[in-house]
């Protein structure tokens, strides 16, 4: 008996090290995922610029302004006229005061003067709201795509809150209408180093910069369709603020198809004959923006899609390769989706998308109504149209919205948020004096703008 318990005192001696070194190494692995895993993204909440009446430009009084500036012959003004007409913009779009001016004012002064307009409004307007403190912020990233001054545009805004001296921030320029989407990655991937940390982003284009004067046809094309706006967007990763946040950030997908010429030609600032700096439109742009779509789409649908879509489709692709079927299945959407944000960058891209991904018109509705409103305000347009979905009182607690965003370069990028609280339509944005005016459908325009002037 003595020597049968020997046996098992030694072998317990022997296992305790090793069920101690089993139970530590446990132990490290909770602690790591605990404090390591990676954090929720919170979109705590976001303002966008509503510029006063007296800025608007009515198709017709942009007309005559183009007109009387004496800057363009017939043939450029014709043209600009015709596009405007189709262009599916509204006359409650806005342009800057300087644009105004006869001639417009093109100089740094007015593009400082707009973009302090735009962005001190709206940073004030979210600070005030949730009563943050902008020694608060850690994180703090601007983009523009065209307007890049000195000091920058972070700079700017730092200076005007007063904000802390180690405050990370960033300013982007040269990315394009998708630049939102990036900049709202740059905050993830910098919260994953950054615990705690409260980010404030801002999206715009200065428009008073960048109006072109001259005759090339494919550079005319902006002058008609970018308007007055920006956003700021709250974000957070505080385990804290998810209680008071608006929206969780789920997935964020990047496409940059860059390394083809067509694409990269695609949307290109350059100088025409005659000197004159311009943004230039390819007539391949939706073609490019399908493409690249595609790809976003590829990467992006295994993650949102339900079985049963992902089925068919691989279903679908391999009876294509076997010569059964001519076209690949076109998985549902809005099984994965409750809400769609396409970038009101036209009204050619926004019909594009829909036809790329078989929506119905009413999942264009955000865009569409944004571009009528607003016009095209680039990388902030789709947060007016994620505005527009709360203040028609149509996003629900657990709803899913797809933002997809495209810029030159040329990228397509994807943003998933979820609602994870109750959204009041009643709480003032961008559209709460007039949301129920809206959608526009049609000849209606004429009757709105007529509702608008009484």
């Amino acid at each position: 008996m003595e020597s049968s318990f020997s046996f098992i005192d030694q072998a317990l001696l022997v296992s305790f090290p090793h069920f101690l070194a089993a139970s530590a190494c446990v132990l490290i692995a909770v602690f790591g995922y605990y404090f390591f895993r990676p954090r929720c993204i919170y979109l705590i909440d976001f303002s966008c610029y509503q510029p006063p009446d007296f800025l608007r430009a009515p198709v017709s009084n942009f007309i005559e302004h183009l007109t009387i500036s004496g800057v363009f012959d017939q043939e450029s003004l014709d043209l600009q006229q015709k596009i405007l007409e189709r262009s599916g913009i509204g006359d409650d779009a806005s342009v800057p005061v300087t644009v105004h001016e006869i001639p417009p004012n093109s100089s740094l002064s007015a593009a400082r003067e707009e973009t302090h307009e735009i962005l001190f409004t709206i940073v004030e307007d979210l600070f005030s709201k949730h009563k943050i403190d902008p020694k608060s912020i850690d994180i703090l990233v601007s983009n523009c795509s065209l307007f890049c001054p000195s000091p920058s545009i972070t700079a700017m805004i730092i200076n005007r809150f007063g904000m802390r001296s180690n405050v990370k921030s960033f300013s982007l320029s040269g990315m394009g209408c998708s630049a939102g989407l990036l900049s709202i990655n740059l905050v993830k991937d910098l919260m994953k180093i950054h615990g705690d940390s409260l980010a404030l982003v801002l999206s715009m284009e200065a428009v008073s910069p960048n109006g072109y004067k001259g005759k090339c046809k494919s550079m005319l094309i902006a002058n008609t369709i970018f308007r007055m706006g920006g956003a700021a967007i709250l974000l957070s990763n505080k385990k804290q603020d998810k209680h008071k946040a608006k929206y969780k950030l789920q997935h964020l997908i990047r496409t940059h198809v860059g390394s083809d010429n067509e694409s990269y030609e695609s949307v290109m600032q350059q100088i025409d004959e005659e000197g004159l700096v311009g943004v230039a439109l390819s007539k391949q742009l939706v073609k490019v923006a399908s493409k690249a779509l595609k790809i976003n789409v590829v990467e992006l649908g295994p993650r949102v899609l339900p079985y049963s879509e992902q089925l068919k489709y691989v279903i679908s692709f391999i009876q294509r390769k076997w010569g059964l079927h001519k076209e690949v299945y076109t998985p549902n959407f809005k099984k994965a989706f409750e809400h769609f944000c396409i970038h009101a960058g036209g009204r050619a891209i926004i019909e594009g998308v829909e036809k790329h991904l078989k929506l119905d018109k009413e999942d264009g509705e955000a865009s569409r109504t944004t571009l009528y409103r607003y016009g095209n305000t680039s990388s902030s347009s789709l947060w007016y149209e994620l505005q527009y979905l709360e203040a028609k009182g149509r996003m629900k607690k657990g709803d899913r919205v797809w933002q997809i965003g495209f810029g030159s370069g040329f990228k397509a990028n994807s943003a998933v948020w979820k609602c994870i609280s109750e959204i009041d339509s009643r709480d003032m944005n961008a559209w709460s004096d007039r949301i129920h005016l809206y959608p526009v459908c049609g000849d209606a325009s004429s009757e709105l703008t007529t509702k608008l002037l009484s």
